[in-house]
This record gives C-alpha cells, structure tokens and sequence, in this order.
C-alpha cells in the first residue's frame, strides 16, 4: 500500500537535487545547470503551481461563474472587462453581473482560506 501510494512521487524531481559532480569534486545541482538565474526558475515554478491551483479552484464554480470571473478579470486572453460589457455579452443586468461575480469571489475566497 505503501507503495503505491509513493508512486506519484517518482516524477517529482527536486531542483536541488544533485545530478552529477565538477572536475572539481563539486556536486552539481539540476538548478545549475538549467541555464537561467535560479530565482527566475524558482519563480516559473511557483507561477505555474498558482496557475493550477486557481484553474482547479475556479472548476468548481458554476458555468456563469466561470465565465464573469474570466471576463473580468483578462483570465482567457488578457484583456479584462467592465461588468457592461459581461453583461451586454450575457444578456443580464450589469447589477446581476454584480452579484454573480461578488459570489464567485466570495467561493474562490472561501477555497483559498480553507483548502
């Protein structure tokens, strides 16, 4: 049992891990020799675990949820909306587009404090 559940983790590889030695007897480390600043890696990293974290946070609001919360924010393209413009686009009152979008926070607020 034990061992399948360790399973997962033989993908995972440490950026700290040491993969091989110097000429001069130095351990060398995967972050080494990725070729780039190591916070600059450390960084990607962590971005794109936050980008996973929201995606799976926002799965769980409802379609029109989603699709506010996308809008206003610039999550699909980049390019944010007011709550007219989400509304028009809906065919629902900008006050409607309000109070979907207050919810949704609310959730997505809820989800981060409690996961």
């Amino acid at each position: 049992m034990w061992l399948r559940a360790r399973k997962k983790d033989r993908s995972e590889v440490s950026l700290y891990e040491p993969v091989g030695v110097d000429k001069e007897g130095n351990e060398v480390f995967l972050i080494d020799i990725l070729g780039s600043e190591p916070d600059a890696v450390e960084e990607q990293v962590s971005r794109n675990m936050q980008k996973k974290t929201l995606r799976e946070k926002l799965a769980r609001l409802t379609s029109r949820e989603r699709k506010i919360i996308a809008a206003r924010y610039g999550l699909v393209n980049g390019e944010r909306h007011t709550q007219h413009e989400v509304a028009a686009a809906l065919g629902i009152s900008r006050s409607y587009v309000s109070r979907i979008e207050k919810s949704a926070l609310e959730k997505l607020s809820a989800e981060t404090n409690n996961p």
